[in-house]
Parts: structure tokens; sequence; C-alpha cells
């Protein structure tokens, strides 16, 4: 596995990508209600990079046959788990929308996703994404020097309990590349895989699902909905591994 270490330089560039992502993030929560459409929002994002200096990473990306991203953003409702893309779907009460974005500053990438519910939920539902960004913090806490990938993914699987993890995605490194080795699994064993450094930045992604976690990829070839057609979850952020702990690279101080 060839992990590459960040230097500080590098580094303040990637908070810089991530600051972007943050702001960009926090406009795109606001913006959800009913009436809005996968469009509108994806514009919103073009907007607010450019206006700060960032690109969109997804747009023209493109990986295993597949045909390039048309999206600035990635636009997920109810069943479809990742890659969703923006189109004029209208956004209902009641829906749940995960919302993946990939910012670029001078060469280097932030990436980072949140789910909302569309006005008013179930409890259920309401668990189900509190749930999933309770693992994402879990794994957070366990991305120090000295621990390894699978403390992460065994902190993040351990508070999945009651839900379907999805087998195949996850978390990554991040970089000069939106994915970049090591590949971090949302479930796994302590003490086993890579030993975490200081330099690597990781994106670390858990996903849930009420029900069985089977996906499948739709027409498009880019969409992943859930095979039973239940709900799922997903949340992301960017994180520095520090000699002081963790770095939130992808939030910014409310």
């Amino acid at each position: 596995m060839s992990v590459v270490l960040k230097s500080p330089a590098e580094l303040e560039l990637m908070r810089q990508a991530g600051r972007i992502n943050a702001q960009v993030r926090a406009l795109l929560r606001a913006a959800v209600r009913p009436g809005v459409t996968g469009l509108d929002l994806d514009q919103i994002a073009r907007e607010a990079m450019a206006e700060r200096g960032g690109e969109p990473t997804f747009e023209g990306y493109t990986a295993h046959g597949q045909p390039p991203y048309p999206g600035a953003i990635c636009f997920s409702v109810n069943e479809q788990l990742v890659h969703g893309i923006p189109t004029d779907r209208v956004l209902q009460e009641g829906d749940i929308v995960s919302i993946d974005l990939g910012v670029t500053y001078q060469g280097y990438v932030s990436d980072a996703a949140f789910t909302v519910a569309v006005g008013e939920v179930s409890e259920e539902v309401r668990e189900l994404i509190r749930a999933t960004e309770e693992a994402l913090w879990a794994g957070i806490e366990a991305a120090r020097v000295g621990n390894h990938l699978g403390d992460i993914s065994y902190a993040i699987g351990a508070r999945a309990e009651g839900y379907g993890i999805i087998d195949g995605y996850g978390g990554h490194g991040v970089g000069r590349n939106m994915h970049e080795e090591p590949h971090i699994p949302n479930k796994g064993r302590p003490g086993t895989g890579y030993k975490l450094k200081a330099g690597m930045v990781l994106a670390l992604e858990p996903m849930l699902a009420i029900g069985h976690p089977a996906t499948y990829e739709e027409r498009d070839r880019w969409t992943v909905s859930m095979r039973d057609g239940n709900l799922s979850a997903h949340f992301e952020e960017t994180v520095a591994i520090t000699e002081g702990g963790p770095e939130i690279l992808t939030r910014i101080d409310e």
C-alpha cells in the first residue's frame, strides 16, 4: 500500500479546500426544502465554489469504465445511497437527501457529505441519520497517530449496530486526487491494517441503511441504490492525522 504523507504546505492548501467545502455545504444544507431540485442545488454549489476560488472535483470524474460524471455535487434521495446525479427531481416533504461535495483548490481536494431530512420525517428516519453521523464521529475519534485503519473501521461499525453497513464502499485517502490509498471499510477489527501516521489525510464516510445492505447500480451507471428500496444515509469529512489528534479539514467554526 502506497500512502502519501502530506507536507505542512500541502496540509495548508487542503485546509483551504476544506474551508471552501464547509462553507458551500452550509449553503446547500440551508437551501434544502420541499420544491428544490437537484439542479438548483448543483447551481448553488457551482456559484459558491467559483466565488471562493474552488473548482468542482466531481465534474468529469470517471472510473471503472463509467461515463464522465456530469454534476458538481452528488444528489442522492431516499433509497439512493451515493453518486446520484443532480436532475430536475423535486424534493418532497418527508424525503431525505444526501449531498456529497468535492472541492479542488490549487490542485488539492476536499471531500465531504451529509444527509438531511426534507421537512418532517419519522423518528426511525431521524435515528438513521443520527446514527450515521455518530458513526462518522466515532471513526474520527479513532483517527489518531499509532492507531490502525482497523481501529477506524471498528469504531464506525460498532456504532452502526442494527443498521445495514454497505459493503464495497467506505473511506479513502485524499490529496492531489479524490481517491488515494488507503481504502477504509466501515467495519473491521481493531489493531489491524495500516498504522496511522502524521501527515495522512483521510476521507471517512460511513454509509448505513435501514434493512439489507445490498445495492445495485442504476441505468445512469453512477447512482447506487438500495436493492430493497429502503432508506440510506451518508456522512463524510476529510480528516488530517496529526500529532495533536485528528484535524477535521472540512468543517468551520460555528
